[in-house]
């Protein structure tokens, strides 16, 4: 069972006040805050109205430190590897699909202050709002407990993952990228060609374009993800040509 499973049953009965949240996440991060304002901070979205602030100075500085302890751990698990195979590796451990995964397991949604029409709307299973929450969270376990344990929290729920396969992931990006350079064309060119959706759930579409090929395009909850899309469309249209 992974370690993220083995908390969950302490929140199968959500938490439904301000003191519940916090134990919920002091046992998740396995570390009593000597600074309570930091965690209150670290699970308030910017939806809810609170004297602390929301959480996204914390998540600016847990995504640094998430990328910190990540290269480190690839460094380490990877001795023999270049730089192009670990920066696959990297991208896919830090993506926001790895962050929202990892915080759906932990069951952050249910911890994060939300206004109620943010709540109603979905917020707590916004793949998003999650990433961003446990970008918080690592920040201010890193604010108030140093780089030690913040390290020990992401190794744990990370160090599975990042032995999962043993080839570098590849993405369709980089594969469109690669195809592109050995084809003897300019890099792939991405505009953002449309938006559309509530704040919370947005849908982009973005356009890719390879000279001397038909535009393709992709859609998807971040421009990242329509980016990707945009290119996997790409390389079908191109392995048909």
């Amino acid at each position: 069972m992974a370690d993220g499973d083995a908390l969950r049953p302490d929140l199968q009965h959500r938490p439904v006040n301000e003191q519940s949240r916090l134990a919920a996440a002091t046992r998740i991060l396995d570390h009593q805050f000597s600074r309570g304002d930091l965690l209150v901070q670290a699970l308030t979205h910017s939806s809810a109205k609170a004297a602390q602030g929301s959480f996204e100075r914390l998540e600016f500085l847990g995504d640094r430190v998430l990328g910190l302890i990540v290269a480190d751990m690839l460094l380490e698990a990877f001795p023999d590897e270049e730089e192009g195979p670990l920066a696959k590796r990297f991208a896919a451990l830090v993506s926001r699909r790895t962050l929202a995964d990892v915080a759906a397991r932990l069951d952050i949604g249910a911890l994060v202050h939300l206004s109620k029409g943010e709540a109603d709307s979905g917020g707590r299973d916004n793949p998003s709002l999650l990433a961003d929450a446990l970008e918080a969270l690592m920040g201010a376990l890193y604010l108030d407990a140093g780089l030690a344990l913040a390290d020990r929290f992401i190794r744990r729920h990370w160090s599975d993952r990042m032995m999962a396969t043993d080839s570098p992931p590849e993405d369709s990006k980089t594969r469109l990228q690669e195809w592109a350079q050995a084809a003897g064309h300019a890099l792939p060119a991405y505009t953002t060609t449309g938006e559309e959706g509530p704040a919370h759930d947005p849908v982009f579409e973005v356009e890719v374009r390879v000279a001397g090929h038909p535009p393709a395009r992709g859609r998807g909850g971040s421009k990242r993800v329509a980016e990707q899309a945009a290119a996997g469309a790409m390389l079908l249209a191109v392995s048909k040509s």
